[in-house]
């Protein structure tokens, strides 16, 4: 393999951080299945902030919805990594996008937020994409 046949490849492949989340965004979207239409789309956060709402209003012990959440917010970060250049990083076990003008957010903390009534993935992702 050539040096340009390397570099061709490892700008094809999505960096290994990416693996948990993008595995955890997709059982999300599936699992919502007919419930919410989860399309990658910035629009679809829209019902994901309303279904987490509903969550909370129903009283849903925190520890219940925690992989919910994770996935939600990997759905987030997902949607932002497709449609704003991001890319994800991870350290720690801690997972992260990092948009084109270097700025690093968290979507799954901010779902997290988001059920405790102080976050908001949609508004989230306008400002992660706002910088493109």
């Amino acid at each position: 393999m050539t040096a340009q046949q390397d570099v061709t490849t490892r700008r094809q492949t999505r960096p290994h951080a990416a693996t948990r989340p993008v595995r955890w965004a997709a059982d999300t979207a599936t699992a919502m299945g007919a419930r919410v239409d989860l399309d990658y789309s910035a629009q679809s956060l829209w019902r994901v902030d309303r279904v987490i709402e509903e969550m909370r209003r129903e009283g849903t012990p925190r520890g219940a919805v925690d992989d919910a959440l994770r996935g939600f917010g990997a759905y987030a970060g997902e949607v932002i990594a497709r449609h704003g250049g991001a890319e994800w990083w991870a350290t720690g076990g801690e997972h992260w996008v990092r948009t084109p003008d270097g700025r690093l957010w968290d979507p799954i903390d901010e779902a997290r937020r988001c059920y405790a009534g102080h976050g908001s993935l949609r508004l989230l992702c306008r400002d992660a994409m706002s910088g493109r």
